[in-house]
């Protein structure tokens, strides 16, 4: 679990530590990686973006203090940090994942429990994507999780859908409960979704799931009209609607005027604080609350619920589901307007 990477405070594990060794030299049991990309989650990137007001100097500057003092990648706002991509270095004799050297692999673990060192200054990034060209090692413990890069697939694509590939396999494993209850029942009504952040990286895979898993009618919620746009042209909703997250009454107007009724399953996938409101009133009694967003505040969400008397299951989206690479890179290949959403994200990156 990598206790004994801890310097500060003691006893505590890796993503809650202060700071965290950094050496080279790996334990028997741990994998050395040689990074060649980070992906910075979206609410840290759009934190720091916020704060030093698209200053990309001023951002990069941040993300090399924060890597520097504590020895990951833990925006100290957020508290999220992100992925990465990279070479296997050297893989220790009893080390369970089962890499060797010489392999490409992305991390599917956070940055805020594993040991990094930026040896470039992170000199080819212009601090404005969450995609940070990287040179330096990172260190991966026997409870790490990381998968072998597909050759079919662009590194950077890889990247941009394995930082996410946890929403669309909890969504999928939530609605799929849904539908077996619901026809166990006898209930003809079909089990419908809303994703809060649709046309985003987590929200367009969750979509593409939630349909695959059997959602009978599917609605995305976007901020803007050319969001909007772009889902529209995607296919992957049967209706895409302009609200503000931030906005409870509106948000649940939006998604119950596009259903019909509130959501079986609501998937929040935003990056700006303050949508935990609504994405509860917008769910049905009985209904499942996922939230995706690192932006969350488990407190209002927990304490909304109560205020509303709202009879829903909440989640937090951890970021593992056994399967949950295999599954987003099988909805890449299989869903042309996933690929789309992503590539035109890259490419405006």
């Amino acid at each position: 679990m990598g206790l004994h990477r801890v310097l500060e405070p003691a006893g505590v594990l890796p993503q809650a530590a202060w700071r965290l060794d950094t050496r080279p030299e790996i334990a028997p049991n741990e994998v050395r990686i040689r990074v060649e990309r980070l992906n910075l989650d979206a609410a840290s990137f759009r934190q720091l973006s916020v704060k030093h007001d698209g200053d990309g100097a001023a951002i990069r500057a941040e993300v090399l203090d924060i890597i520097s003092a504590r020895g990951k990648m833990q925006n100290p706002v957020t508290g999220s940090g992100g992925m990465l991509i990279g070479t296997v270095e050297e893989a220790g004799r009893r080390s369970p994942l089962g890499l060797k050297a010489g392999e490409r692999v992305a991390t599917l673990v956070s940055l805020t429990l594993t040991p990094l060192v930026a040896t470039d200054g992170l000199a080819g990034w212009d601090g404005r994507s969450e995609q940070v060209p990287c040179a330096g090692w990172a260190i991966l413990f026997a409870r790490s999780v990381a998968a072998v890069l597909p050759e079919d697939l662009d590194p950077q694509l890889s990247l941009a859908v394995l930082d996410v590939c946890g929403a669309p396999a909890l969504t999928s494993r939530v609605v799929s409960r849904h539908v077996a209850e619901r026809a166990a029942e006898g209930d003809p009504r079909p089990v419908t979704v809303a994703v809060v952040g649709g046309a985003g990286k987590s929200g367009s895979l969750s979509l593409a799931a939630a349909r695959r898993a059997g959602a009978g009618r599917t609605v995305g919620v976007v901020p803007v009209a050319a969001e909007r746009d772009a889902l529209v042209a995607a296919g992957l909703a049967d209706a895409v609607v302009v609200a503000d997250a931030r906005d409870p009454v509106a948000l649940s107007t939006a998604v119950t005027s596009a259903l019909g009724v509130p959501a079986d399953v609501t998937v929040l996938c935003v990056d700006v604080p303050g949508c935990e409101h609504g994405a509860v009133l917008a769910t049905a009694d009985g209904g499942t609350v996922i939230f995706f967003s690192m932006a969350t505040s488990f407190a209002a969400a927990a304490l909304g619920a109560e205020g509303l008397a709202a009879d829903v299951t909440m989640l937090v989206g951890n970021g593992y589901v056994p399967g949950h690479a295999e599954l987003a890179l099988g909805l890449l290949r299989g869903e042309p307007g996933v690929r789309g959403l992503f590539e035109a994200r890259l490419a405006a990156d």
